[in-house]
């Protein structure tokens, strides 16, 4: 079984290489920005392989953690 993000892994260090050689000689503070979108998109992408898009399967996944919480207290 392949895993469904391995083409963004590629296309993340292909992106990274190529912000990094635009911006070699930009101000700190356009360099500061690029970097913080580029770690937006990153925590985005990242929250939604993490959770579950599909509806069946997001309901059971809150249910289980809302009955995982239940039991902790």
């Amino acid at each position: 079984m392949t895993h469904p993000n391995r083409p963004l892994i590629y296309f993340v260090a292909t992106g990274l290489g190529f912000l990094v050689l635009a911006l070699i000689d930009a101000p700190w503070w356009l360099t500061a920005f690029a970097f913080i979108c580029f770690t937006l998109g990153l925590t985005v992408t990242f929250v939604q392989s993490v959770f579950p898009q599909q509806s069946e399967h997001r309901l059971a996944w809150w249910r289980a953690r809302w009955n995982h919480q239940r039991r902790r207290r």
